[in-house]
């Protein structure tokens, strides 16, 4: 059966406790931190992941009633069911996996949920659509929304469709969260991989604009001598 019930009686199967209380601490759910309140079952990943595999065929509906957990695993569940629902749907039905994905950014809310999720749902269905939304995404007040601006791009990188990636870098240097840095410098440097003369522009244009943590990631990949270089500037 493919109904809540019985996926979140999988996913609580298999909890553990230990696991739990570290991952609370892993993913900064204290007070004042960006996971503040968030639960945890205690699974790991791959044991979640085979959850949703289980359930792919489950209604819309009841993914985005587990969305809506408080449990984060539950909540990654449903936005690895999206993703397999992704990777065989149509046109019109991948539109509305995507506009129940958008309408729920608010609970799409730790690092992990949107970079499991975002390049597989937002970022393949805006392969060959424009990109607006992206932008809007990227201009929001909610951290969340502008991860998942960034991290769809992730799809693109992997096409050598590079212009949004550094379009949105450029738009979120000033941004004041250590996980859009992170974010915006891994999606740089990925995109490195495929043209690392035009990452090397950006970087020249904008070092001295990049928070520390976003400038490292993103020259990962130099050779040793110019990464060390560009860090003493």
């Amino acid at each position: 059966m493919n109904d809540y019930g019985t996926i979140m009686a999988s996913l609580r199967a298999l909890g553990n406790e230990e696991k739990s209380r570290h991952l609370s601490g892993f993913f900064k759910t204290g007070e004042g931190q960006y996971g503040y309140g968030d639960k945890f079952l205690g699974l790991p990943v791959p044991l979640t992941r085979s959850v949703a595999k289980r359930h792919k065929d489950a209604p819309l509906g009841v993914a985005e009633e587990l969305l809506h957990s408080e449990w984060h695993e539950a909540r990654l569940c449903a936005l690895l069911i999206l993703v397999e629902k992704m990777k065989r749907t149509k046109a019109d039905d991948a539109k509305l996996i995507v506009d129940m994905y958008l309408a729920n950014t608010q609970h799409i809310n730790n690092w992990d949920l949107v970079d499991l999720s975002a390049p597989y749902v937002v970022g393949k269905y805006l392969l060959d659509k424009p990109r607006n939304v992206l932008y809007r995404l990227a201009s929001s007040p909610l951290l969340w929304d502008n991860r998942i601006a960034m991290v769809s791009t992730y799809a693109f990188i992997k096409s050598n469709e590079l212009d949004d990636t550094f379009s949105l870098a450029a738009l979120l240097l000033g941004h004041k969260h250590d996980l859009m840095h992170k974010a915006v410098g891994w999606m740089l440097r990925e995109a490195g991989k495929r043209d690392m003369a035009r990452l090397r522009a950006f970087v020249d244009r904008h070092w001295h604009e990049m928070p520390r943590t976003m400038l490292r990631y993103a020259i990962e990949k130099y050779p040793e001598d110019e990464r060390r270089s560009v860090l003493r500037r």
